[in-house]
């Protein structure tokens, strides 16, 4: 405590100790003035000597005016930005969908390529939305899901070309399924919350958009980056090929298994085709099959080669029949 709160609060006590003695002896004009006095005292006691001491207070600071006003930011949930090599898995199956981007791409050959059939050209420009393509062929063990959904049928023959019990031994699970039909790869599509690919959404998938012949560019295959030409003799586990991935890492787009697209097949539908979203011919006699076999040599496992098959053709095709899904990315 100061001298001079020492001061005060000795006056105090003193002023305090008369005003009592003042009650004591009825002096009533002495008692009045006194009390006065006192009231007044502790007022500035308490306003200059408590308060300082016992308490703190703490005034608002105000910075200099900016003339700006910051509103803090809301917190907004991030949207992944989708592109290439983007990838997400199915809920329904358990596939891998690789996404393809929005945009134009080539689609069917050139003149300068030796191998290009009629029906391939001319090569044109497409636009396609964004979309969403099966990384692998539809597996044995997939496909039976829908089996047991009561959803698809079993496959017509069971065998492969070389192996019993080929769909129903869990040896082959990974396996492209086989001796499949059109109609029953598009109920298995449709149970799994996709669709057969279209023909063009099939072939960008495959090539890009800069015209390659092949998935992997333009040089002739191999038996490092397919299965064709006869070279094993019966279908390969899927993705067993990582090197003949296609420009958006899907897989097997050449050779192993054909692959049923959604398209009826018009050899002449080039020549007239939309240059935006074809969804091929409104009927036909054929569907499109796309990629090419195991059992087939160069020219077949082009990325724009087309062939035109029934629905119900399995049985002058046993072992060589697959298929994969695709769906829109709009969904």
């Amino acid at each position: 405590m100061s001298e001079f709160s020492k001061g005060v609060f000795t006056f105090f006590v003193s002023e305090s100790l008369s005003v009592i003695i003042a009650i004591l002896l009825k002096d009533d004009k002495s008692r009045m003035a006194r009390v006065f006095i006192i009231g007044s005292i502790i007022s500035g006691f308490i306003a200059f000597v408590v308060l300082p001491f016992s308490t703190k207070v703490v005034l608002p600071s105000f910075p200099a005016s900016t003339n700006q006003i910051t509103i803090a930011p809301t917190s907004t949930p991030l949207t992944p930005t989708l592109g290439i090599g983007s990838n997400m898995i199915s809920p329904k199956d358990g596939m891998t969908l690789m996404y393809v981007p929005a945009g134009n791409f080539l689609m069917g050959s050139a003149a300068s390529d030796p191998n290009a059939q009629a029906d391939e050209k001319p090569q044109h420009t497409v636009y396609l939305d964004a979309f969403w393509i099966d990384k692998n062929d539809v597996t044995n063990a997939m496909y039976a899901k829908c089996v047991g959904a009561g959803i698809c049928n079993q496959p017509i023959f069971l065998d492969s070309q070389t192996q019993k019990g080929y769909y129903s031994n869990s040896q082959f699970d990974n396996y492209p399924v086989i001796n499949v039909d059109w109609n029953q790869a598009n109920a298995y599509c449709q149970w799994a919350g996709r669709g057969l690919p279209t023909e063009a959404q099939w072939e960008k998938a495959a090539r890009g958009t800069d015209g390659r012949i092949y998935p992997w560019g333009n040089d002739s295959p191999n038996n490092n980056l397919l299965n064709y030409n006869n070279a094993v003799g019966d279908t390969t586990e899927v993705g067993k090929y990582p090197n003949g991935a296609s420009p958006y890492g899907v897989l097997d787009m050449a050779g192993n298994v054909w692959q049923w697209v959604n398209d009826w097949y018009d050899s002449n539908y080039y020549s007239n085709s939309p240059s935006s979203n074809p969804l091929g011919p409104s009927s036909g006699q054929y569907r499109v099959l796309r990629g090419g076999t195991w059992f087939h040599d160069d020219s077949y496992v082009r990325s724009a080669d087309r062939d035109g098959v029934g629905t119900w053709n399995v049985y002058d095709l046993v072992g060589l029949l697959g298929f994969r899904c695709a769906m829109s990315a709009a969904k």
